[in-house]
């Protein structure tokens, strides 16, 4: 049977309906790659994706009752409900979502890193096999938190024989003269000064990375998390961030370590960073 109608476009199978909605800003303009997940009455998620270009999505789903959840970066997560009813478009017309309130910073002075409550991890390819997974288990930083967030700086001092792969012998060749030559640079260094707001809770830190003898400029995504209380009512604040290396940019080549038939780690290095800063006692 030909299908006409709202549902013409949309292929569905018996017994089923399809959701619909178009997300917009509080100046109608859409927004595009909002996320929405649309879960069933007892909580289990049904279908999720992100709006096309112009804000909008359509999902075909089961007939029933379903609630939906739209968030998108900046903005106040939307909530709402819907029936779904067999071969019918139900549409929640046009959602406007409203801004949200950037998280508080923290307040100017001197902050430390908690290594407790912070870790620095990384992710590489093995010569684009599996990937590795691996962390430095001791480093200390600090951070200097101005009155205007953008002239904030910090320093990060990571001790690089604390590297952490979970296999020791890995370990050992990642601490030798092939890679990290600890013996030669026993520490890596950030050091930034320049905080730029991305907008909502989004940062770039961009400073000078300095790891194998060589100094490069690296920009950190962050994502700050705002502030918190810890187990003894102590203030803190919260943040994520990740970045990018490349071994050659530092000297560790991984050309040379395939024509000596070493294939440990890739070119290319995620880092990602979770840190908790308390105020400096």
């Amino acid at each position: 049977m030909q299908r006409t109608g709202p549902l013409a476009a949309v292929q569905t199978p018996p017994s089923a309906g399809a959701l619909s909605c178009r997300v917009l800003d509080p100046v109608d303009e859409p927004v595009p790659h909002a996320e929405f997940t649309v879960s069933d009455t007892l909580g289990r998620k049904v279908v999720g994706g992100g709006t096309d270009p112009f804000g909008s999505f359509v999902a075909a789903v089961p007939a029933g009752e379903y609630r939906l959840a739209v968030s998108a970066e900046g903005y106040t997560p939307y909530r709402a409900s819907a029936t779904v009813t067999e071969d019918t478009l139900s549409s929640l017309g046009d959602v406007t979502l409203q801004v949200a309130r950037p998280p508080e910073l923290p307040a100017p002075g001197d902050w430390e890193i908690e290594p407790a409550h912070s870790s620095i991890a990384f992710t590489a390819r093995h010569i684009g096999l599996a990937r590795i997974h691996g962390r430095f288990n001791s480093f200390a930083g600090a951070v200097r938190i101005a009155d205007d967030m953008a002239r904030s700086a910090m320093h990060v001092v990571i001790d690089a024989a604390s590297i952490d792969t979970n296999v020791r012998m890995r370990d050992d060749h990642l601490r030798s003269g092939d890679f990290l030559d600890v013996q030669r640079f026993p520490t890596l260094e950030f050091y930034s000064d320049r905080f730029t707001h991305r907008g909502g809770n989004r940062w770039a830190v961009t400073g000078a990375l300095s790891l194998h003898g060589v100094t490069r400029t690296v920009t950190l995504d962050a994502e700050y998390l705002g502030l918190g209380n810890g187990m003894e009512g102590e203030v803190r604040a919260a943040c994520r961030a990740t970045t990018e290396l490349h071994r050659d940019d530092f000297t560790v080549s991984w050309q040379t370590m395939l024509a000596r038939g070493i294939a440990v780690v890739g070119p290319s290095i995620r880092i990602d960073l979770d840190v908790q800063i308390v105020p400096k006692g």
